[in-house]
């Protein structure tokens, strides 16, 4: 099968607004290429392995982000759709610096070995692993292992962003745990919430594909008596509390829940907040404490910012 890769280069500060976007319009998959999330990507001791260093000479110094459409669909269209969401971030104060959107044609074969490069068994925080399925791993001590495909690459976990949400989730989740994981993309939080110990889990996405991946990686990593995915907004799904609440999307979105959140959060209930790059932490702070909370952690990571937050 032939197949169209869309190429798209721009800022950190857009990538994880984009990679929405494209989700948004039923993509094959989605690669990203950031040179600052190889920087600041640490290794120890427990890394199986992450990226060589030559993927990342593109020989441009921003971030390019690959997708894929099957070459059956009205490609052109697609695209016009996307180039127009991604101008439309603007109105959001998101930097998408060039938003250069090219076409090219890849074969299926050509893709799924593309993937290999990218895509590694990478340890996050103390106990998680997120591996991809065709790749083998040596189990050590506490070792706690999540599968993905390379097609469902959004929320792979060596995203500053979700990385930073694992770690926290290894610090809050306890058996006894309910977790609401908010915009779950790949499920990969809610999933980590699961293997982490929790009691209930409850993944919800805007995005009908999304939830469906959440679903897939669910069954795949046999969590489906703990996790849940559902397709809607938050306050239409959900009529519970929780005892963590997570969300990686972006800054305008976490300011937006912000208003509402504490209305699903128990007493001592934490809000995981990520995807907020360091230019909104102060505006992500201030919303939160406008509406009764309280700022207990700001941990960043490259680029980017996770702040962890409870009620007053």
């Amino acid at each position: 099968m032939k197949w169209a890769e869309i190429t798209i280069k721009t800022t950190t500060e857009a990538v994880e607004a984009i990679t929405n976007i494209l989700y948004e319009q039923n993509v094959g998959g989605v690669s990203i290429e950031d040179p600052k999330d190889f920087k600041f990507q640490k290794k120890h001791e427990y890394d199986w392995d992450f990226v060589e260093e030559e993927i990342f000479n593109s020989g441009y110094d921003g971030v390019i982000i690959k997708t894929y459409i099957t070459e059956e669909r009205d490609v052109s269209d697609d695209i016009k759709i996307i180039k127009e969401k991604i101008d439309g971030l603007k109105e959001f104060g998101i930097d998408i610096g060039d938003a250069i959107v090219e076409l090219s044609q890849v074969d299926e074969e050509d893709w799924a070995n593309e993937w290999k490069n990218y895509y590694k068994p990478t340890k996050i925080g103390k106990k998680v692993v997120v591996k991809p399925t065709w790749e083998e791993y040596d189990l050590q001590d506490g070792d706690l292992i999540i599968e993905l495909d390379p097609g469902m690459a959004f929320g792979t976990g060596t995203h500053e962003t979700t990385s930073m949400c694992i770690q926290q989730l290894e610090k809050y989740v306890k058996e006894d745990s309910k977790v609401f994981d908010i915009g779950c993309g790949s499920g990969i939080l809610a999933i980590a919430a699961a293997k982490l110990g929790a009691k209930e889990v409850l993944a919800v996405d805007l995005d009908e594909v999304a939830v469906k991946v959440s679903k897939e990686n669910i069954e795949l990593n046999n969590v489906e008596e703990t996790v849940v995915a559902k397709h809607g907004n938050l306050m239409e799904v959900v009529n519970d509390k929780a005892d963590i609440v997570v969300a990686n999307i972006i800054a305008d979105i976490i300011k937006i829940l912000a208003k509402d959140i504490k209305n699903f959060m128990k007493e001592d209930a934490v809000f995981i907040s990520s995807g907020i790059i360091h230019a909104k932490v102060e505006e992500v702070k201030e919303a939160l404490i406008e509406n009764g909370l309280e700022i207990i952690e700001v941990q960043t990571l490259g680029e980017w910012n996770a702040i962890v937050s409870k009620i007053k």
